[in-house]
């Protein structure tokens, strides 16, 4: 079974528009059909503006965005730091259940 570590959500990102070029003649100048997303943490970048609608230039920069080595090496060490967290938090049990054995524990009763 596969484990969640982290997960990224719209908060983690600056979505900006923009008008631009292209396809749509004069609809172009009135509609902000371009997209450009800047994920805030790794200021890995993924902009597009190739199709009219903006949901699809939002995809479009997104899985652009994903694809940068900003934002690879971001996901890398991110997912390093929450494994070893929890493989720490693993070897803390792991201590403690061991320690907590009745073999392991000196039960000291004082003099009456």
């Amino acid at each position: 079974m596969k484990e969640l570590l982290f997960s990224v959500t719209k908060d983690d990102f600056r979505i900006d528009t923009f008008r631009c070029g292209g396809k749509g003649g004069q609809k172009q100048n009135k509609t902000s059909s371009g997209v450009r997303l800047v994920h805030i943490e790794s200021g890995a970048i993924g902009e597009s503006r190739e199709e009219r609608s903006q949901p699809q230039n939002k995809r479009n920069a997104f899985n652009r965005l994903i694809e940068t080595k900003e934002f690879k090496l971001w996901h890398k060490k991110k997912a390093a730091e929450m494994m070893l967290t929890k493989e720490q938090k693993r070897e803390i049990e792991r201590k403690v259940d061991n320690a907590m054995r009745e073999e392991n524990l000196l039960i000291e009763l004082g003099d009456k």
